[in-house]
């Protein structure tokens, strides 16, 4: 049994920035993996790629990652373009995968599920209930609220909402995600609004401005560690919830796990690509504010 499992498409991303062009491996299941892997951590990762992006999956094998790769007949294709701001980007998709569904967990065990859906139909509510009935859920709520028009991303509300957030024990969102899904931009009411559907613990991340946890009738202010150099903010959410989650399944309390997280996406932001520092990494940078 996995203490934590991912399961999301790993994706082709084309990442534009006022620095130039690159093509490059991405997706939640791509940068939670590369984050989490390195924590003491039992993990697994369950993806689907195209036959033309094995390589990805190969790379992640190669550094002792366990993987299951399903086939698709295509790999998720996404367009990100980013502006000086880092906090903020537009999307395109251009290449869609095929969904996951129950049969493509079935024999998975683990104590907490992670679900990284790219787009709306990537993952079933009747797929959610059944992880749910295996262990905890824990969801990037981003893909549900995608909808694509013309190839363009537009942020939308999920209309599965009612019927699939009982099932949901954390989720995690951005402000602006949040407010499409639950109408208002006030983060208090709004994760208020998520436990009264069913979420047990809402983490909104905001940035660099910090991120927000909702646990237990209790709000937690998690400041932002920005690094000196800021070179890539593509997967900073995904990293986060890699450090939440992995100090959440050692028991720690809420705080602790978003400020340990906070510190983790950091690092991230400071270089380009996944996530490559240490637990000690981590804790020598919180150790400093």
């Amino acid at each position: 049994m996995y203490d934590i499992c991912c399961i999301g498409h790993i994706t082709l991303d084309k990442i534009v920035n006022p620095s130039g062009e690159k093509h490059m491996a991405g997706g939640t299941a791509f940068y939670f993996a590369n984050a989490i892997h390195h924590l003491p951590v039992k993990f697994g990762l369950i993806t689907a790629v195209g036959p033309t992006e094995t390589d990805a999956v190969t790379d992640l094998q190669q550094k002792g990652i366990s993987v299951q790769a399903l086939p698709s007949t295509h790999s998720v294709y996404f367009e990100n373009i980013y502006s000086s701001n880092q906090d903020h980007r537009t999307q395109r998709v251009l290449q869609k995968a095929d969904a996951f569904g129950i049969d493509d967990i079935a024999n998975v065990e683990a104590k907490i599920f992670h679900l990284g859906p790219l787009l709306a139909d990537d993952i079933s509510v009747d797929t959610i209930r059944h992880l749910a009935s295996k262990g905890q859920v824990s969801l990037d709520v981003q893909g549900y609220l995608r909808d694509v028009q013309k190839q363009n991303v537009v942020t939308t509300d999920w209309s599965d909402k009612l019927q699939a957030l009982p099932y949901i024990s954390i989720l995690k969102a951005n402000e602006f995600e949040l407010e499409a899904l639950t109408g208002t931009c006030d983060i208090e009411e709004a994760a208020r609004m998520l436990h009264n559907w069913g979420v047990k613990e809402v983490v909104v991340t905001l940035g660099s401005k910090g991120s927000v946890i909702y646990a237990h009738d209790a709000f937690y202010t998690i400041p932002a560690y920005v690094p000196t150099v800021v070179a890539d903010a593509t997967g900073c959410g995904d990293t986060y919830m890699a450090g939440y989650l992995y100090q959440r399944a050692k028991g720690a309390n809420a705080d602790l796990a978003g400020r340990f997280a906070s510190a983790m996406a950091g690092i991230k932001v400071g270089c380009a690509g996944p996530f490559i520092g240490t637990e000690a990494d981590i804790l020598e940078v919180l150790n400093k504010f």
